[in-house]
């Protein structure tokens, strides 16, 4: 069987951070970890923390560190991720956030994180014309609609454009990316743990190009 990972893969929102991660926790037999959908079965579920939650999303604000750190360790102390590793996607955003992880992980650390870089104006692009299931959460855009009435191919639920993908609030969280998550880069390659993948062509072509980065990363005496 192919080895384990514990990879964190960063880049602005609109890149395929959700569509890669899911292909590379196949490729490499681990759980991908994804902020976004956790936050999002908090707000379905209408609890305190989903209201919350909610008020953070729909403005286009990070969620509070010490709101994301706890769901964050929760989940990666589950056998799947202790044994195997995983694949985070939207933790950590922040260097504060980068450093908190590296505190829950320890005595083992990540073997690497990658950014998958993209221009902002092809992510607005992206965002603004993304469409999501309602239901089992697949991702769709205006050009690539599904086949049959906006429902979802995959469960037939309501195919919409989710709350916090409006103009304004894309505007405020590509902002805060620029403010607050692109210094991870520097933080991470100041370790010599950041590789830089990029994000554009097709689905295929940037799976590819993120397979190589890990076996190259393991070549050269990673994990």
């Amino acid at each position: 069987m192919i080895p384990g990972i514990r990879l964190v893969l960063l880049g602005k929102q609109g890149a395929g951070k959700g569509t890669q991660c899911v292909r590379l926790a196949r490729h490499y037999v681990v759980s991908h970890v994804s902020t976004g959908d956790i936050f999002r079965a908090a707000v379905r579920s209408e609890s305190e923390l989903g209201k919350k939650v909610k008020h953070y999303l729909d403005s286009g604000d990070l969620v509070p560190d010490e709101v994301t750190l706890a769901i964050v360790g929760e989940r990666l102390n589950h056998p799947d991720t202790q044994s195997r590793g995983f694949i985070l996607d939207g933790f950590p955003r922040s260097v504060n956030q980068a450093k908190l992880l590296g505190e829950l992980l320890d005595p083992v650390n990540l073997d690497m994180v990658i950014d998958l870089h993209i221009p902002t104006e092809e992510a607005l692009g992206r965002l603004n014309g993304r469409r999501v299931c309602s239901t089992c959460g697949a991702i769709y855009h205006v050009s690539k609609p599904p086949k049959y009435d906006w429902n979802c191919d995959n469960c037939g639920g309501e195919v919409v454009q989710r709350d916090d993908d409006t103009d304004d609030a894309i505007r405020r969280r590509l902002q805060l990316y620029e403010a607050e998550t692109a210094p991870l880069i520097d933080y991470y390659f100041e370790r010599g743990m950041l590789v830089t993948v990029d994000g554009l062509g097709s689905t295929d072509e940037v799976a590819e190009r993120l397979t190589e980065a890990v076996d190259r990363h393991r070549e050269r005496g990673g994990r």
